[in-house]
């Protein structure tokens, strides 16, 4: 197939790009610098947002993957998350159905779903509010007919670029470096997914995932601070102090202040001290089962981590 992948050169999206074409696929990277990430196959310069360039690279190919998204703990114009996560989601759906795409895979996230225990989704910051209303787009999609197949990974982690898509990566270098201030809810339990074996589920969900289909890429439910214990066993780095999270809350709130004053990026929000509040087990027997999804445990890719440094 040849697979149009939105996002193609983020921290996931390049992975499935490179999956897609270690099985044999004909990947096409759309993104704002796709031709210059230097990724196999194809690439396209674009962006979700204009409607006209998404038309035209789905014009060139036979199935699409949607894993772009604009990953973020604040912006200044909180606009950027639904023009990106909303109207990118909207710009790319309504393509695939003018195109009469047949395959179409769409890269969610655990923040979409409701936590550990919760009926309902919660929208604590924008980045969780617009993907849990793109989410619902999508729903909506597949009830008019699409063929599209939606996955929501855990927390991605594994080597490579530090960014805000691979957070484990960014908070492993900065506490060895003596960098990070602390953790809130070390005690939470979060559902760390290998970014490789994220992006091999992405591809067999093109190949064998049934239209309507959602597969959840979890991976091993750990607390929080059980990532600073590998990094400790492994490095001999003490662990990071923990913050309380009426004391995270205010830093939160001088935070947000500073950040509107000088448009630089807080360091928490009280939206993300909200959603440390929570649980966010993941189960992945459907994935297992139809996709044959497995997910290496942390210690075994932190090591991977910490190998790559």
């Amino acid at each position: 197939m040849k697979v149009l992948v939105t996002g193609g050169t983020g921290y996931l999206g390049s992975a499935i790009v490179r999956a897609l074409a270690a099985r044999g696929h004909e990947p096409v990277a759309f993104a704002r610098r796709a031709a210059r990430a230097g990724l196999p196959g194809a690439a396209i310069d674009g962006d979700v947002r204009d409607r006209g360039g998404v038309d035209d690279a789905v014009r060139r190919v036979d199935a699409v993957c949607h894993a772009a998204a604009l990953v973020s703990l604040w912006r200044p114009n909180p606009h950027e998350f639904d023009d990106v996560n909303v109207r990118g989601v909207e710009n790319v759906l309504a393509a695939c159905e003018a195109r009469g795409i047949p395959r179409i895979a769409y890269t969610s996230s655990f923040l979409a779903l409701p936590p550990a225990g919760a009926a309902h989704a919660i929208t604590a910051n924008d980045y969780q509010r617009t993907k849990v209303r793109a989410r619902q787009i999508v729903l909506d999609a597949v009830r008019r007919g699409l063929p599209i197949v939606s996955l929501y990974p855990g927390v991605i982690y594994g080597p490579g670029t530090e960014t805000e898509g691979n957070l484990i990566g960014r908070l492993v270098r900065e506490h060895l470096e003596g960098k990070l201030a602390g953790i809130v809810g070390a005690s939470r339990i979060w559902s760390y997914a290998y970014v490789d074996d994220v992006a091999a589920a992405h591809v067999r969900a093109l190949e064998a995932g049934a239209a309507g289909e959602e597969f959840v890429l979890g991976g091993e439910n750990a607390r929080q601070l059980k990532v600073f214990e590998i990094v400790r066993a492994l490095t001999g780095r003490p662990l990071p102090r923990q913050i309380p999270y009426p004391v995270a809350a205010a830093v939160g709130v001088v935070e947000e202040a500073r950040a509107r004053l000088t448009g630089r990026p807080p360091l928490i929000t009280r939206g993300a001290v909200e959603i440390f509040r929570y649980d966010w087990t993941l189960a992945t027997g459907n994935s297992e089962s139809r996709l044959g999804y497995r997910s290496i445990g942390l210690e075994e890719g932190l090591g991977h981590v910490l190998g790559s440094r």
